[in-house]
Parts: C-alpha cells; structure tokens; sequence
C-alpha cells in the first residue's frame, strides 16, 4: 500500500494516501472520543467511498443478532446508491455526518484485523484503473454494494461476518484502487447474490419492496 509523509493528526488532514495512513488517525488519543463520519470524510478525494465504506461495515462485526444488518446495511444501501448515481465522492446525511464510531473501538477493530492487514498491506496496490475509476466500473460496483447490503439487512443466519468481510475487500479495493481485488469483489459479490438472495427469494422480495418505497407505490 502507499503511505505519506503528511503529518497525523485530524481527519481533514488526510488524502488518499493508503488505507494505512488513513487508519492512522484512530491509533492515538482517547479511546472514548467519538469519530464524526462527516470529519473522518473530509478532505478525502477518490478514496472517500471506500472509507465511508470501511466504517459502514463495523456493525456487521458485532457480535449481537440483528445489530450489524440493521445498522450496517442502511449506510452500505445509501453507498451502493450514490455510486449508482454517479457521484464521485459520496454525500452524507448530517443526522450521519455528525455520528461515527469511539476512537477505542476502530482500535479494537483494527486489532482484529492486523494480521490480514499486515498480508494485503504488502499484497495490494494501484493497477488495473479501468475497473475501479471509470463511471460504468463505479455503476456496476454499485450496484454489487446495493445487493450486498440487502443481504446484509435480511435475517440471514450466520452470515453478517461474510458479508462484512465482503464489503470489506470492496472497502479496501476502493480506497487502494486495485482493480485485481475490485475484479475479485465482484465475481463474490455476484455469487453471493445468486446463493444467499436468488436462491431463496428473500432478496428479489427486499429489492421490491425498496422499489415501491422509493417509487411511491
């Protein structure tokens, strides 16, 4: 991954410098103190998505039934949708933007996560632009993150750590700009579609549902 050489400090400081120097900011300080989505957001350019994303998924990880979807797949829905619209940084509600997660529990997650970290820290890079930058590439990754946080919401035993993970790779191509990862991301999020929500009709049923709630009928 790519680093800086910009001091660490508040969220606005920071670019799109690698999901490691982005993640920075939530290794010191005090642990209670809450991280407003709308300041870890600000500033950041092309990788803004990925880590609106990043912090969307923390619920899933949860372990307590019903939480992590319920939380987490509204905030994946509104993300999927933006890139489905075609913007290029994502916007965000205020009731969100003045919301996010304690300094202590990023931590908490991170330390989870070190060692797969630590592996694509070395692993990913920029490469293959075709499949992350350009406005279909964003549409279709869209419309993926859509499906998945349908997923996500439904009452799918067992399966909020897999879809966590998932969004987490698509986090992470999106803010690294990896195409080989954002490829991979989309050939599981199609076959997670076609498994968990085809399979059973649950996610053609959600998916009208949303169609008729935001068409008004």
């Amino acid at each position: 991954m790519t680093s800086s050489t910009e001091p660490q400090g508040d969220a606005g400081r920071y670019r799109n410098e690698g999901i490691r120097t982005l993640l920075a900011m939530f290794e010191h300080g005090d642990p209670e103190q809450h991280q407003p989505v709308g300041q870890i957001l600000h500033g950041l350019r092309e990788g803004a998505f990925g880590v609106f994303l990043f912090v969307a998924i923390l619920p899933a990880f949860i372990p307590i039934p019903g939480i992590g979807g319920a939380v987490s797949g509204p905030l994946v829905l509104l993300i999927g949708a933006q890139m489905m619209c075609g913007l290029s940084r994502p916007w965000v509600p205020g009731f969100i933007a003045r919301r996010g997660p304690k300094r202590g529990t990023m931590q908490r997650f991170l330390g989870r996560i070190d060692r797969p970290l630590r592996l694509l820290d070395r692993l990913l890079r920029p490469r293959l632009p075709a499949l992350v930058c350009p406005l279909p590439a964003r549409l279709f990754s869209g419309v993926l993150l859509l499906l998945l946080g349908v997923l996500l919401s439904l009452p799918i035993p067992f399966t909020n750590y897999l879809f966590g993970f998932q969004l987490l790779l698509f986090a992470l191509a999106l803010i690294e700009r990896d195409g080989v990862l954002m490829l991979f991301n989309w050939l599981a999020g199609i076959a997670a579609a076609a498994f968990f929500g085809l399979g059973s009709g649950q996610l053609l049923g959600q998916l009208s549902t949303l169609y008729q709630r935001w068409s008004g009928g």
